[in-house]
């Protein structure tokens, strides 16, 4: 490390710090102030801080590595989590959220389904679903950090007691960094998280375009070429994965082949399954959500949500594919000499090419960047978890009346309590990849099925929302189990076929389960009570099988029209698919030096933006402060 890179790292540290600080005194005036902003920051900073929690390192670095082994239709991958669910909330999910003008996704709950004992039941649940996931991801971040520092700083920080490693080297720069980042986020809450985040997302556009930038004139098109296939740069694909790499790279073939996802269209036809329930769910509640409720008016909602969508992807993929450029000119020699060659190489793909092929001072951003990249999602998910603690159970169930000072202490406590418990978690995580396939196909399986039918069903009620998630968060943690102690199970036992099943494939039996649990716990109990649901519907207004309801609105208020939007919607969230792609694919092409493709990827992109000013934006503009 070089000391000016040093002394860029410091800088940002300590500059981040001092704004999240500097900020905190807004955060002090109660809990809407503390974890909603009190509504009233402006929707293109939400976007942007949005943006920046959603550019992570360990999602960078796993994105870096399916990219230089997949090539261009890697992106697809992004499906399963899905990232167009952003498209969905974008193109109306935000505007049903925020029409709610409540506090947190379990708060938003009791709006849906009353609150009764079914009512308070679904309340819980999320909020425990809410707990879990964060502590989940923070798991996944202290993984993440702990790996990506490891590699990149030259300090041995591991804690030794005689010859017991008490911790190791990857654990102690995880919770150093996890620790600077608790700080200015339980201190100043939502304002804090936001004014740190979008001064992040500036550090990381500039480390983007630099290493784009480096990589584009240090390496010739010859140099790219010479490594990669047309397969690489094709986007289109068949049932199964084509040959990727040229003979004298039969490695990464034969790397592809034991990754698990050979059969593409299968893998594909999945996540188009899995992400049209999931993205209609909606998002889970977590920080998007947080940002969806803490802008000024549902307008706001509506356009801070597509601009985070515009402002995401050009630079995190210009940065993604900088790095991958590199690494394919000059680490791939290296790599093929391996004789072992492992799906985890793939994930130091980013630390190693940051390591020993970046300039200095490039490097030195690159790194405040990434540092950035990771603190801002952690602190977009230690300032969301803690909410649904202090607000969903202690305030409501333990102490519905105290003081604005007495719940900011406790949602300091909070915070403090997610965060250990996610760092506790990710002392027993195998790999970033684990966590990764664990939350977007195991534990965000569990979600999709209760919280696809609470926007279209009337029938469905609290007892079915509970039961519904309750069934689909234990097979999750099932699958979860599973997959850490594949290697305990004897080879032909039903367990062991279930602990090697791709984690992607098990989502029918999550959601076929949380469906059955949905179902039963709604037609065993009694339908929600009419007025919650005539306030709800008339307030949200969802397309979907509302008709009883609607006709009880309509007797009573001639001018009450339903939502028949429901075609049109599907039409834009399609074109907003294509729109978001090319934004991804654009960058990819561009720093490969594939002109043409490139200009296409681009003429797709304002082809789609111009459709959407008509169909989308002019629609927005419309909806009434």
């Amino acid at each position: 490390m070089n000391v000016i890179d040093v002394a860029i790292i410091i800088a940002y540290i300590v500059l981040t710090l001092f704004v999240g600080i500097w900020v905190s005194k807004k955060a002090s005036k109660g809990l809407k102030s503390y974890f909603l902003g009190g509504n009233n920051i402006k929707w293109y900073y939400l976007g942007l801080s949005n943006g920046s929690g959603m550019f992570d390192v360990s999602g960078t670095a796993w994105m870096v590595g399916i990219l230089f082994l997949y090539g261009v239709k890697s992106f697809m991958f992004m499906w399963l989590w899905p990232i167009w669910n952003q498209i969905f909330v974008m193109m109306f999910l935000a505007v049903w959220i925020r029409r709610s003008n409540i506090m947190t996704g379990s708060e938003w709950i009791l709006t849906r389904f009353g609150d009764d004992r079914a009512g308070r039941a679904s309340h819980s649940i999320v909020a425990v679903f809410a707990i879990v996931a964060a502590v989940g991801f923070i798991a996944y971040f202290f993984e993440g950090v702990g790996k990506f520092l490891t590699i990149i700083l030259p300090w041995d920080l591991a804690l030794h007691f005689g010859e017991m490693v008490l911790l190791t080297s990857e654990q102690s720069y995880a919770m150093i960094i996890i620790f600077l980042t608790t700080i200015y986020t339980v201190k100043g809450g939502m304002f804090s998280v936001v004014a740190t985040e979008v001064l992040q997302y500036i550090i990381m556009v500039i480390a983007g375009i630099l290493v784009a930038g480096y990589a584009f004139f240090a390496f010739t098109d010859v140099e790219i070429n010479s490594v990669i296939s047309t397969e690489w740069k094709n986007v289109f694909f068949g049932w199964e994965l084509g040959t990727h790499w040229d003979a004298e790279f039969e490695a990464f073939n034969n790397l592809i082949d034991s990754e698990g996802y050979k059969m593409f269209g299968a893998l594909i036809g999945m996540t188009l399954f899995k992400g049209f329930f999931a993205s209609i769910a909606g998002p889970t509640p977590s920080y998007d959500l947080q940002r969806i409720l803490s802008t000024r008016t549902v307008k706001d909602a509506a356009y801070m949500s597509g601009f985070t969508n515009l402002v995401l992807f050009i630079p995190r993929y210009l940065l993604i594919t900088g790095i991958v450029v590199i690494a394919l000119v000059v680490l791939t020699p290296e790599m093929i000499a391996n004789p072992r060659l492992t799906g985890a190489e793939l994930e130091i793909l980013l630390p190693k090419v940051i390591n020993f092929h970046v300039p200095v001072g490039i490097k030195g951003l690159l790194l405040a960047g990434l540092l950035a990249a990771f603190m801002s999602t952690f602190s977009a998910f230690v300032n969301a978890g803690p909410a649904y603690l202090v607000n969903d159970i202690y305030k409501k169930y333990f102490k519905p009346e105290a003081s604005h000072k007495h719940y900011i202490k406790v949602s300091h406590i909070a915070s403090f309590l997610v965060v250990i418990l996610g760092v506790f978690m990710g002392f027993f995580a195998d790999s970033i990849n684990s966590l990764t396939l664990w939350i977007t196909s195991a534990l965000f399986g569990g979600y999709v099925a209760a919280n696809f039918l609470k926007w279209i069903w009337w029938r469905f009620n609290g007892w079915g929302y509970f039961w519904g998630m309750l069934s689909g968060l234990i097979i999750a943690s099932l699958q979860f189990v599973l997959d850490n102690n594949k290697g305990n199970f004897t080879e032909g036992s039903l367990l062991y076929e279930l602990s090697h099943v791709h984690a992607i494939y098990l989502f029918p039996i999550i959601f076929g389960v949380s469906i059955l649990g949905s179902f039963l716990g709604t037609y065993f109990s009694p339908a929600t009570d009419k007025e919650v649901l005539k306030s709800f519907y008339k307030n949200v207004k969802p397309w979907g099988w509302w008709n009883p309801i609607y006709k009880e609105i309509k007797a009573e208020d001639p001018k009450f029209e339903k939502n028949n939007e429901f075609w049109w919607d599907m039409m834009n969230c399609a074109i907003g698919i294509i729109w978001q792609s090319s934004m991804i694919v654009l960058p990819i092409y561009f720093m490969i030096r594939d002109y043409p493709k490139a200009f296409i990827a681009f003429l797709v992109f304002g082809v789609t933006s111009a459709i959407l000013k008509f169909t989308w934006l002019d629609k927005v503009r419309k909806i009434p402060n």
